[in-house]
C-alpha cells in the first residue's frame, strides 16, 4: 500500500504539469481553412462561436506556449472566411490560451484531433459541409461531427442542445433535428410559449424585457421539432437569438440593432482597445526617415505618436496594442540587411597571327663568258652556301648559294626563301568589386608608359629631349538591382584599352580600346557572356615581271615570294553577380512567402 501511494506521489507533478504547444500554422485546403495547433501531448480544447461578433472561439486548457506563437496570423490576404487570428491568455486564468478567429461572415466549424495536433477547420463559404462529404473512415472524427447531404442547409453537428442552438442563431435554410413538440394555445404572451420550448428540451434562456412586450400567440402546432418550433416563433415575433454555452439570449430585432450599432461605436473608441502603449523599435539597417514615412500612415488616426531618435537611430510609437503589432511586422519585414553583390567579371581576349613565305627573294644573278677557253677556266672559284633559319628582318628563313667562278659561269647569286610562323596570345582579366543593392560600384586599372619628344632648337637654346606618358586603362562600372524573386539586373558599363608595338624606339606605342555598354538580367551565382567581338584579316601581296610571273613551273623565278598574313582577334566578356548575404536581407523569406501557408 505505501509502495503505490508512493508512486501515485510521484506522478501527481507529471499530471498537473501543463502541455506545451509546438508550433501553431494557418493553411488552406480547396473551400476549407484549416488552424492547426500542436503539442507534445494530447490537451483538452473547447470551441464556440460568437455570431454577433462573427468569431470563433478555441479554449485550450493547462497549456503552456512560447510568446512568439501568441502572434497573430493575418489571413486576410487568403481567399477565405478567416480574416485575423489572434492568441492570448484567458483572462483569469493561469495556464488557459485563446484562439479568437475573426469571419467575414458567420460559418460553420469543425474541431478534430490527430495524434497531438488539434485541427479547426472552418467553411471558406456557407455550404461546404453540407455539400461536400467526410470520409467516413477518418478517425479523426467522430460520427456526431459528420455532416448531412442536403445542400444549402445549416445542419447541426450532433443532436447536443448546444450544436442546436447555435444551428439556430445562424442565418439561412436549417435543418431541424430536435425531440418533435406538439402546441395547441390561443392568446398565449410570448414569454409563457418560449417556456414551454425550454421546458420540452432542457436549455436556459434569458429574455430581454422588450421582449415581453410582443403582442400575446396564438398558434398550433403538430409534431414539429422544438427546434424548429422556436425559429417559427422567433421569426414572427421578430425576435433574434444569441447563445453562450447552452444558454439561449432572445431579445427584439430592434434591440440587436442598437446594440450592434453601440459595440461598432465602442470598437473604434480607446476604450475598446484598452489604454495606450509606447515602444520604442531600434532600426537596424533601413533609413530611419523611410521607415517613418511608412509607419506613420499605419497609426491610429488623431491617437497615435510616433517620433524619431536619431542618436540611437529608433522610433518611438504609442499606440493601441493593435496597431504596434501591425507597426511590429512592417518594421521587422523592412528592416532588413541591404543585399550586397559580389561582381566578378572576365574580360578574355585572344589573338593569333600566321605567315608564310615561298620562293626567291632577290632571284638569280649570275653571268656567262663564252669567250673562256677550257684550259684557262678554273674548277670553281669561291662557292658558297648559306642556310638560315633565324627569322630576321632581311632574309628569314633564306636557303642561299652564291659562286664567284665556276667554269664559264660567273657570280651566281641564289637566295630561296622558305619561312613559315605562328603566333598566338591569351590575355585574361579579372576585374571583381562588391557593392550594395542599386549603388554604383566602380573599378579601374592604369598602365602607364612613356615615349621620347625631340623638342628643335630655337634662337640660343639647344634641342630638347622630353618626355610624354600615355595610359591604359581597364575600368568596370556596374549599378546591380536585385529583384524581389532573387535575380539581379545589371547596368554595365566595361572600357579597356592596352599598349601595341612601338614603330620606332622613340614613338609613342599603338593602342587598342575596347567597350561594353548594356543592360542584363541574370540569375544569383550565374554567369552570362555579355559581349564579344571576333575579327579576322587576312593580306597577300605579289609582285613579279607581267606575264613571265604567270608561266607554269617557272614561273616563280619571275616574282616575289608567296606571302600570305592571317591575323586573329577575339574578345569575350563574362558577367557573374553574386549575393553574399542573402539570409541576412531577408532574401529566403521572401522565397518562403510564396508558399501557400502562413507558418508561425
Amino acid at each position: 500500500m505505501k509502495k503505490g501511494f508512493f508512486l501515485f506521489t510521484l506522478l501527481i507533478p507529471t499530471l498537473l504539469q501543463a502541455q506545451e504547444i509546438k508550433n501553431v500554422s494557418f493553411v488552406q485546403e480547396g473551400e476549407v481553412s484549416k488552424l492547426i495547433i500542436e503539442a507534445d501531448q494530447e490537451i483538452p480544447a473547447d470551441r464556440f462561436h460568437v455570431t454577433e461578433d462573427k468569431q470563433i472561439i478555441l479554449d485550450l486548457k493547462n497549456v503552456k506556449v512560447s510568446p512568439k506563437l501568441l502572434r497573430g496570423i493575418d489571413t486576410s490576404e487568403f481567399p477565405g472566411s478567416a480574416v485575423y487570428i489572434s492568441g492570448y491568455k484567458k483572462p483569469g486564468t493561469q495556464n488557459d490560451i485563446r484562439y479568437a478567429v475573426q469571419l467575414r461572415d458567420n460559418v460553420r466549424s469543425i474541431l478534430t484531433r490527430k495524434d497531438n495536433k488539434i485541427i479547426l477547420s472552418i467553411e471558406n463559404r456557407f455550404g461546404v459541409f453540407t455539400t461536400q462529404k467526410i470520409k467516413t473512415n477518418d478517425t479523426s472524427l467522430t460520427p456526431d461531427e459528420l455532416v448531412g447531404d442536403t445542400v444549402g442547409l445549416h445542419v447541426p453537428k450532433s443532436t447536443d442542445v448546444q450544436d442546436i442552438l447555435e444551428n439556430l442563431t445562424l442565418s439561412g435554410p436549417k435543418k431541424y433535428i430536435g425531440k418533435k413538440i406538439s402546441m395547441n394555445v390561443r392568446d398565449i404572451p410570448i414569454v409563457d410559449v418560449l417556456n414551454m420550448i425550454v421546458d420540452t428540451s432542457g436549455f436556459n434562456i434569458i429574455i430581454d424585457d422588450e421582449v415581453k412586450k410582443k403582442a400575446p400567440l396564438t398558434l398550433t402546432l403538430t409534431n414539429v421539432p422544438w427546434d424548429q418550433a422556436l425559429d417559427t416563433i422567433m421569426s414572427l415575433s421578430g425576435l433574434v437569438a444569441k447563445k453562450t454555452s447552452n444558454i439561449l439570449f432572445i431579445q427584439t430585432e430592434a434591440q440587436a440593432l442598437k446594440e450592434r450599432e453601440e459595440r461598432m461605436k465602442a470598437e473604434n473608441s480607446k476604450e475598446f482597445f484598452g489604454p495606450t502603449v509606447t515602444k520604442v523599435f531600434l532600426i537596424n539597417y533601413a533609413k530611419l526617415e523611410d521607415i517613418f514615412k511608412i509607419v506613420k500612415e499605419y497609426g491610429t488616426p488623431d491617437d497615435s505618436s510616433i517620433l524619431m531618435d536619431e542618436r540611437t537611430n529608433s522610433l518611438i510609437v504609442s499606440d493601441r496594442v493593435e496597431k504596434l503589432e501591425i507597426i511590429r511586422k512592417i518594421i521587422e519585414t523592412l528592416d532588413t540587411q541591404t543585399p550586397q553583390i559580389l561582381i566578378e567579371a572576365k574580360i578574355v581576349e585572344a589573338t593569333e597571327s600566321y605567315s608564310k613565305r615561298i620562293g626567291l627573294s632577290r632571284g638569280i644573278s649570275f653571268g656567262y663568258d663564252p669567250v673562256r677557253s677550257g684550259a684557262s677556266i678554273p674548277a670553281a672559284v669561291g662557292p658558297g652556301f648559306s642556310f638560315s633559319t633565324a627569322p630576321n628582318a632581311d632574309a628569314p628563313g633564306v636557303l642561299g648559294m652564291t659562286i664567284g667562278i665556276y667554269r664559264r659561269l660567273l657570280n651566281l647569286d641564289l637566295n630561296l626563301q622558305l619561312m613559315e610562323s605562328e603566333s598566338k596570345g591569351r590575355i585574361i582579366s579579372t576585374p571583381k568589386v562588391v557593392t550594395q543593392n542599386k549603388k554604383v560600384a566602380t573599378i579601374t586599372s592604369t598602365e602607364e608608359t612613356s615615349f621620347r619628344v625631340q623638342q628643335p632648337a630655337t634662337g640660343n637654346q639647344p634641342a630638347l629631349a622630353t618626355f610624354e606618358k600615355v595610359q591604359a586603362e581597364l575600368s568596370l562600372k556596374v549599378t546591380p538591382q536585385v529583384t524581389n524573386d532573387g535575380a539581379i539586373t545589371m547596368e554595365i558599363d566595361i572600357a579597356k584599352s592596352a599598349f601595341g608595338t612601338r614603330p620606332t624606339a622613340d614613338s609613342p606605342p599603338d593602342q587598342t580600346s575596347r567597350n561594353v555598354k548594356t543592360n542584363v538580367l541574370v540569375e544569383n551565382g550565374s554567369t552570362v557572356v555579355i559581349g564579344g567581338l571576333y575579327q579576322t584579316s587576312t593580306l597577300e601581296t605579289q609582285s613579279g615581271i607581267p606575264f613571265l610571273k604567270d608561266l607554269p613551273l617557272v614561273g616563280w623565278l619571275f616574282r616575289s615570294p608567296y606571302a600570305p598574313d592571317t591575323n586573329k582577334n577575339e574578345l569575350i566578356v563574362f558577367m557573374t553577380p553574386r549575393i553574399i548575404n542573402q539570409e541576412e536581407a531577408g532574401m529566403t523569406n521572401r522565397q518562403a512567402s510564396k508558399d501557400t501557408s502562413t507558418e508561425l
